[in-house]
């Protein structure tokens, strides 16, 4: 590698460094207990937890033709 390549690389990973030491750090039980209360919150939007009506389910298999 040339020495013009690694003073890019080192340059590129000293400033990925910076950015990192700027991101403000929390407990982790803070954290889950953030998560938690979000998940609480936005419950009654999940449609993972609530039934999604037949009409407007965009996975439900398509209905055939049959023709008499």
């Amino acid at each position: 590698m040339s020495s013009g390549a690694s003073v890019n690389t080192l340059q590129s990973l000293v400033e990925q460094l910076k950015l990192e030491a700027g991101v403000k750090q929390i407990k982790v039980s803070q954290a889950a207990a953030e998560l938690q209360q979000y998940c609480m919150q936005n419950a009654c939007k999940d449609a993972l937890l609530l039934c999604v009506p037949a009409g407007s389910n965009p996975f439900r298999e398509p209905r055939s033709c049959a023709l008499l």
